[in-house]
């Protein structure tokens, strides 16, 4: 079965920004591994993060119906996503029988962002579409 194929965007900067986001994401993330915060905090709450999250919803009408726009919206649903995660696994955190699940929640967290970002820059990198 095939893949129907979508129209390379008009503009070259509809690639630009989305590895751009995906760079900011990976910085955040970095950021996390290597810095007083945790990932999952990082990435939702850090500088690179916001700014990457704002700029998806600024350029995203540019790569409305090129193949780019999946990545678009998988940038998009990643972060708001990890936020969601974030705050059900903090909320558990803060009962005390609450952390023996909030932990993992965080720490699953972690992992799917690293995992999200990698395979969405390596597709956009192949010039492939992402299919949630």
């Amino acid at each position: 079965m095939s893949t129907p194929t979508l129209p390379e965007p008009a503009q070259s900067s509809v690639l630009t920004i989305a590895n751009v986001v995906y760079a900011l994401h990976s910085l955040a993330i970095v950021i996390g591994l290597v810095g007083a915060a945790t990932v999952v905090g990082s990435f939702v709450g850090s500088v690179p993060s916001i700014a990457a999250v704002v700029l998806n919803y600024v350029k995203r009408g540019d790569a409305r119906g090129t193949w780019v726009e999946s990545h678009y919206r998988w940038q998009i649903r990643t972060f708001w996503f990890a936020l969601l995660w974030f705050c059900v696994g903090w909320l558990f955190i803060v009962t005390i029988i609450g952390a023996l699940v909030g932990i993992p929640i965080l720490i699953a967290l972690t992992v799917w962002l690293i995992y999200r970002i990698a395979r969405g820059w390596m597709r956009l990198s192949d010039r492939r579409p992402m299919y949630e």
